[in-house]
């Protein structure tokens, strides 16, 4: 495991919770790349818009989607694509998720345990990618560790990721199947890739009350995103959509 970045930048944090109809933008500063014409602060709008209309009612959700810019987390080449709802690729046959999909899985993660205080606890990010969500979780949870297993992409998100001020976001370069148990226990664990069954050391570095938000595959070979609760030492799992992501795989490369 490497040691923590030491970044020396944050983000805003999200905007206090607000009516579904007009999430409340928490722009950071005037991060529009020149030349290439985007209005991001206008387009993210739109974009939260669009996931409102598909059902995400979170407002913490939706103000942290607003927040963070994703252009700054594809390619120059497609920068002009960074806000509709589709995954993009990001080097080493990986993708970035669909915003609507980052946006779900955040508001699983959340549950309705989250709304007391406002903000969840440490979580644990299994997949860093090119840092985009690491970026949306830092704007709803007190501490993010988020790993990856793929050198080439660490060091991607660690330059992504130094543009802004994300002092409560901690970057790993690791086996993610093995958790961080230096960070543990977590109030909240998330992975952008599955497998047959979610590994025993989340469950053990999982809080009591907390809860997993990851795919899975199924019996019969497609993936759903599932969600595993743990409540007086014992587990739940609920199994729902059909999802896409890469495989779950074990070591570094």
């Amino acid at each position: 495991m490497t040691k923590r970045p030491g970044f020396p930048a944050r983000l805003p944090r999200a905007a206090p919770a607000q009516p579904v109809r007009r999430p409340v933008a928490a722009p950071v500063g005037s991060l529009a790349p020149s030349g290439l014409g985007l209005d991001s602060q206008a387009v993210r709008a739109r974009m939260v818009q669009k996931i409102a209309a598909q059902g995400i009612v979170d407002a913490r959700v939706l103000a942290a989607m607003q927040a963070v810019e994703r252009h700054r987390f594809v390619d120059s080449a497609l920068v002009n694509q960074a806000y509709e709802d589709t995954s993009l690729p990001i080097g080493l046959g990986q993708t970035i998720s669909k915003p609507s999909v980052v946006a779900r899985m955040i508001e699983l993660l959340l549950g309705s345990r989250a709304a007391a205080s406002g903000r969840l606890g440490r979580v644990l990010e299994v997949g860093t990618g090119c840092g985009y969500q690491a970026a949306v979780l830092s704007q709803v949870a007190s501490e993010v560790y988020s790993i990856e297993r793929l050198r080439g992409l660490h060091d991607r998100a660690r330059d992504n990721l130094r543009a802004f001020r994300l002092a409560n976001v901690h970057l790993l370069f690791g086996d993610g199947m093995a958790g961080f148990a230096q960070g543990a226990p977590y109030a909240g664990i998330i992975a952008a890739a599955g497998g047959e069954a979610v590994p025993a050391t989340w469950t053990d570095q999982l809080a009591e009350g907390g809860r997993i938000v990851a795919p899975m595959v199924m019996p019969d070979q497609r993936q759903a995103l599932v969600v595993i609760e743990k409540a007086a030492g014992r587990l739940s799992q609920t199994v729902l959509e059909s999802v896409h992501f890469v495989p779950l795989k074990s070591g570094i490369a």
